[in-house]
């Protein structure tokens, strides 16, 4: 028997995220252990009228492709792969794993140089993206592996992603169109910003926002969703920050991440578990040194830790920073092939002030 939760997220996929329509091609990709939701989603589709195309992987081909992979292979893109994304008209991804550590082990050098032969891909997607010719949308299926890592029950956890979902509120969709509205005031506060100052424990940060435009994320390019983001200006990030939670990237989990921004530039950085990772991963290109967003985390309804970057950037009470790339629609220049996202808990002892005055204090929006 279908599970009505997983038929319920599948509805807000296609209906509300992406907003699919009558001949469009929607490339829906994943791997077979979600195939209840990678199913249900493809009738959605169908039933909208469109063209979904199924692309899955498989479990464990990303270890053997970073252990046996030679320079030429980790460098090859196959060409019609640049027609991909040209052609499709939305793009729905639905993220399960088996086994999150998978990768510990590999190489980060093969890793940062299969990121940097994928980033005209990653780059070209995202500006078509911004233009609005493509959506794209992309959630987790909840496995025994993303329960382990929130320590929890696959039970426990699966209720914890669908009340994040809002598939228990009478309307799910009205229910995310009422926070996207709530949230689109926040936005149009910052829109007019210049500056944010951020202190906190062992946190003492600024940066600038003046035409930089913020963006309302309120369940169509992540779901569950609750953020509001920019891309600050390259150059003006300065001070130092602390990371409360591990920063997760690769099947890695940097703990305790400490870094010191001079001229919007990372001069030094430090961390109490793997390192030698984070030092590797800065210097994938000049732009992993430089912030491609910063974000407040705004779901009441996620409170805990996870290790899973979808939701832990969302956390009420919290803000996150990217390394590396920038989304284009935030008027970010900066290019990079990593985009590493790493979350500062605020919610005992952190303050934000934009151009000088209190907007959060303890984790709490003042506006």
């Amino acid at each position: 028997m279908a599970d009505p939760r997983v038929e319920a997220v599948a509805k807000i996929l296609v209906e509300y995220s992406v907003e699919v329509k009558p001949n469009q091609l929607v490339r829906i990709t994943g791997a077979p252990e979600g195939a209840p939701l990678l199913l249900a989603v493809y009738q959605e589709v169908l039933k909208r009228g469109a063209h979904p195309w199924l692309q899955l992987g498989l479990e464990g081909a990303e270890e053997l492709f970073y252990t046996y992979a030679s320079e030429a292979q980790l460098d090859y893109v196959p060409p019609f792969m640049k027609e991909v994304i040209e052609q499709i008209d939305a793009n729905i991804g639905i993220w399960t794993e088996v086994n999150t550590k998978q990768l510990t082990n590999a190489d980060p050098a093969k890793q940062a140089r299969r990121a940097a032969a994928m980033r005209p891909l990653n780059e070209r997607f995202l500006e078509r993206a911004a233009k609005k010719e493509l959506r794209w949308t992309g959630t987790v299926y909840p496995t025994q592996a993303f329960a382990q890592d929130a320590e929890m029950s696959l039970r426990e956890f699966e209720k914890f992603v669908y009340k994040a979902c809002l598939v228990d509120e009478p309307n799910p969709i009205g229910a995310w169109r009422a926070i996207s509205q709530r949230q689109q005031r926040l936005v149009d506060r910052l829109n007019k910003a210049k500056a944010i100052h951020v202190t906190g424990p062992d946190t003492d940060l600024k940066l600038e926002v003046a035409g930089r435009r913020w963006e309302n994320c309120d369940g169509h390019e992540n779901f569950p969703d609750g953020e509001i983001f920019t891309g600050p200006v390259e150059e003006s990030v300065n001070g130092h920050i602390r990371f409360s939670y591990p920063a997760c990237l690769y099947g890695r989990e940097v703990e305790d991440v400490r870094l010191t921004f001079k001229d919007g530039k990372v001069v030094e950085a430090k961390a109490a578990k793997n390192e030698q990772f984070l030092l590797k991963m800065l210097e994938t290109d000049e732009g992993a040194r430089y912030v491609g967003e910063f974000a407040f985390g705004t779901n009441p309804g996620i409170q805990r830790f996870t290790k899973n970057t979808l939701f832990d950037e969302k956390i009420g009470g919290t803000i996150h920073l990217a390394l590396g790339k920038g989304y284009p629609e935030t008027g970010s220049k900066n290019s990079s092939a990593i985009h590493w996202d790493m979350v500062c808990d605020l919610r005992e002892g952190g303050e934000v002030r934009v151009d000088g005055t209190l907007f959060l204090k303890d984790g709490k929006i003042l506006v």
